[in-house]
């Protein structure tokens, strides 16, 4: 579904990534992992075009030669950011209608997939009416992750989804992401919390210092010594 080859990212003279090239393939989870300042972010932001990047990206067959992400969000690649990027002031449900926005503009009825949503977080049913900003991190984590899904994604991009949020809320979000690959949508997952991430995925990427320095089954990286180590050992349990 994605070929990435040799991607690199700059920030006028700052290189963040070199060099970074894998292969995604459709329903397959893939979890790009490393510590902060390693260029996972970056890496999705080159991906997406919000960066200066280099490279050769290749989607469904086809070479996307200038990316924008309205021209990917067509295509059916969404970004969950860090951060969550909500609208504070407006409701959770207009959040969510927001996300559907390209559906909405052509007279598409959303209430299918509200529905949906409501379906898999029912906490943001309950508070569908309150303004987004007053919710808690890890409900504001559901309406972000809620808000991507109602634009229908076939490759669904997470930008450290675990970040600042509890233990057991970490193990919902991450219940969630495993019930959507299991329903067939494509899932590349940057993350801190590599213990998590790597029980999601297929397939990991280690990052350090914008290079990819390991990569395989995400089984083998489990056991790896020098990912255990450096990351498994200290991770968050949960």
């Amino acid at each position: 579904m994605l070929l990435v080859e040799n991607l690199s990212v700059r920030y006028g003279p700052l290189e963040a990534v070199r060099g970074v090239s894998f292969a995604l393939k459709e329903g397959e989870a893939l979890a790009v992992i490393g510590p902060n300042g390693a260029g996972k972010t970056s890496l999705l932001r080159g991906l997406l075009g919000l960066a200066r990047a280099e490279g050769r990206v290749v989607l469904d067959g086809a070479q996307v030669p200038s990316r924008t992400p309205e021209g990917l969000l067509a295509r059916g690649v969404v970004l969950v950011p860090e951060g969550r990027a909500l609208f504070p002031g407006l409701s959770v449900e207009d959040n969510l209608l927001l996300g559907g926005f390209t559906r909405f503009r052509r007279r598409e009825n959303l209430r299918p997939d509200l529905e949906r949503i409501y379906a898999l977080f029912p906490r943001l049913l309950e508070r569908r009416r309150q303004p987004a900003g007053t919710l808690s991190g890890g409900e504001q984590q559901m309406l972000a992750l809620g808000r991507a899904l109602m634009a229908r994604p076939r490759l669904l991009l997470l930008d450290e989804p675990s970040l600042g949020l509890a233990p057991l809320m970490v193990r919902e979000i991450y219940r969630i992401l495993s019930g959507l690959k299991g329903e067939g949508t494509t899932l590349l997952v940057v993350e801190q919390n590599a213990k998590v991430a790597l029980e999601l995925a297929d397939r990991g990427l280690v990052m350090e210092a914008g290079e990819m320095v390991l990569s395989g089954p995400a089984a083998a990286l489990r056991e790896d010594p020098r990912v255990v180590e450096a990351y498994l050992g200290t991770a968050e349990e949960g």
